[in-house]
């Protein structure tokens, strides 16, 4: 890749993770973790120094994804994203939520964030029926990303405050592929380990979901969750106007995967979005 080719990936990648999933804001979901900052990082590495005091992003998309976790039926999410950062100290990102990084450096920052999980919602076209919804809520969140060039590693842990009520996290590893002064590829696979409270409001059948479901009662602890691999290719026709193509594959792990509530153990995301960078 050439040396302006990561110039652009780093300047552009923060802004263009959160648009890669419109509406999910860490809801479970197969897009990998990483997806969600992808990039940004690597920015700060190449513009050290040099960044903006404000950045403003803006863009509108869609998501095919799983209805839930463990689903055979699939359902579009269209919605828009903003993207507000600044300098390398705080930002606003329908992705990566309301944070600040304590630790803002050249190759590592680590710092806090409050998101938000849209739950679960039963319905009468999802395949829970009588199980109930897992509710939405907020979630504090602390990560950190480290760069190794090209290699970026990232770690993140939640905590949910309400909905499901447990802890969540994730170990991650992303790199750019391929890139020009037009487009850019990063790919990388991602782990998620998970409490009992999550494992259980979200694959767990409790004995009276039993009794009114008819799925046999399950205990679901804590563990791996699941093993994904994500990609994002994102083409700048006509700058600053841009096209993200995202996409996902994850495979449920252990309890997850034993649940009976769990219908594929693999389960797979498409996102696509247009957006407006406004450097």
């Amino acid at each position: 890749m050439r040396a302006g080719a990561v110039r652009r990936l780093a300047w552009t990648g923060s802004c263009l993770a959160a648009l890669a999933t419109p509406l999910q804001a860490q809801t479970p979901s197969p897009m990998a973790e990483w997806e969600y900052s992808a990039g940004m990082q690597l920015r700060s590495y190449y513009l050290w120094g040099k960044l903006p005091k404000w950045e403003y992003n803006f863009g509108l998309g869609s998501e095919f994804e799983p209805k839930y976790d463990g689903a055979s039926q699939y359902h579009v999410l269209p919605g828009p994203s903003v993207d507000i950062r600044y300098r390398d100290v705080a930002f606003l990102s329908t992705g990566e939520g309301l944070g600040i990084n304590l630790l803002h450096e050249k190759s590592c920052r680590a710092g806090f964030a409050l998101t938000y999980d849209l739950g679960r919602r039963q319905h009468k076209d999802y395949q829970l029926r009588g199980i109930g919804d897992v509710q939405p809520g907020p979630e504090l969140k602390a990560f950190g990303e480290y760069v190794w060039f090209p290699v970026t590693f990232r770690a993140d842990v939640r905590r949910a405050l309400g909905g499901y009520n447990g802890w969540v996290g994730d170990l991650s590893i992303y790199t750019p592929i391929a890139g020009s002064e037009k487009y850019f590829v990063l790919v990388g696979p991602s782990v998620t380990f998970a409490d009992g409270n999550y494992m259980q409001n979200f694959f767990g059948v409790s004995p009276q979901q039993a009794t009114i479901s008819g799925f046999p009662e399950f205990r679901a602890t804590g563990g791996l969750k699941e093993f994904a691999f994500g990609t994002s290719a994102t083409w700048f026709f006509h700058d600053p106007w841009y096209v993200n193509a995202s996409g996902g594959l994850g495979r449920l792990l252990q309890d997850a995967a034993r649940s009976p509530t769990t219908y594929e153990k693999l389960q797979g995301v498409v996102s696509l979005t247009i957006g407006y960078d406004m450097r």
